[in-house]
């Protein structure tokens, strides 16, 4: 048997002990960045097999929590896509202006800069305060961070050329203030956003909602979990309701694809259908 045959062996016992112990489930999820993430893992703790790291997995909590850390994805920045926020005030703004109420749920929020860069958006389009927002991860770290919603300044300089690009209405800098070398953002923007635990890979309908957001999150999934995840998203909106997806995601091999219409086939927006 060929090592990388064993070492894939390796892997499926090492994601099934974590499923086990902890009741975190990374089975589903590619298996290129699985072992991308697993060999990451191995390297950083100096042994040469990831059998090896079974034992630390089972017996070694704070091991674990590293090693889930390392599975959820947090590299992200404020309005990211810039375009998909211009389509976004084109698009889903104008239906939102007809409700009095409505809620938004930002399905794996990671760090928090979706968070923030959507309640900016509705702040300048006078609807956040119909807004509600519930923003979910599983990673519980960085929940915190997004709960925190405090940014190194360094970063301020991309997140600002990417809001003006999103075409922001104001200046990037009235959202946050400066401390030292970090941009600790407005109290005014978190009063409507509920942080919360939630995994898309085993827990189940979050909410009714009338947008979803879940933007480059299936992309590490296989084909079953995305349309579990998909079907999750799908069963928590609203008729009328928007799903939102990553660049390099899209609903045209899914499941759930014909109970929704296209609203911006570049962007990737979708509208449930109303049946």
């Amino acid at each position: 048997m060929q090592a990388e045959e064993i070492e894939k062996i390796e892997i499926d016992l090492f994601l099934e002990a974590l499923y086990q112990r902890y009741s975190y489930d990374f089975r589903h999820y590619a298996k290129a960045s699985v072992r991308r993430r697993v060999r990451h893992i191995l390297a950083r703790s100096g042994r040469k097999r990831v059998s090896e790291l079974i034992d630390l997995l089972l017996h070694d909590e704070n091991f674990a929590q590293t090693a889930i850390y390392d599975f959820s994805i947090t590299v992200t920045e404020m309005f990211r896509d810039p375009d998909f926020y211009r389509s976004v005030r084109q698009n889903i703004v104008p239906y939102l202006k007809t409700y009095p109420f409505f809620k938004i749920w930002i399905a794996g929020c990671a760090t928090g800069e979706e968070v923030y860069s959507l309640a900016i958006l509705l702040q300048e389009e006078e609807l956040y305060e119909r807004a509600k927002i519930y923003a979910t991860d599983f990673n519980e770290s960085a929940l915190k961070k997004a709960q925190e919603g405090i940014y190194p300044l360094k970063e301020v300089q991309q997140h600002t050329v990417n809001y003006q690009k999103s075409g922001g209405l104001h200046s990037f800098s009235d959202y946050y203030y400066a401390q030292y070398d970090s941009a600790i953002m407005r109290q005014s923007l978190k009063t409507n956003i509920t942080f919360a635990h939630h995994n898309l890979a085993t827990d189940g309908v979050f909410s009714e909602v009338q947008i979803v957001f879940c933007r480059n999150v299936l992309i590490y999934f296989d084909r079953s979990l995305q349309n579990w995840v998909l079907s999750t998203l799908t069963d928590s909106l609203s008729r009328g309701g928007f799903l939102c997806l990553g660049a390099k995601e899209n609903l045209e091999f899914s499941s759930v694809f014909d109970q929704f219409k296209v609203v911006d086939k570049t962007e990737k927006i979708y509208q449930k259908r109303v049946k």
